[in-house]
């Protein structure tokens, strides 16, 4: 499923940093969010 230019982003559920699940739509309509993939250390880029 490909989100284009301009679309709302589905909602999803990730791990913070203190191991809390973050939904995006916790943030939804509060907060400016930035959704940035950085690959796994030595990985071909």
């Amino acid at each position: 499923m490909a989100v284009q230019i301009g679309e709302e982003a589905p909602d999803f559920k990730l791990p913070s940093t203190n191991r809390q699940d973050i939904a995006l739509s916790d943030y939804r309509g509060k907060k400016n969010v930035l959704i940035a993939f950085f690959p796994i250390a030595f990985t071909p880029g």
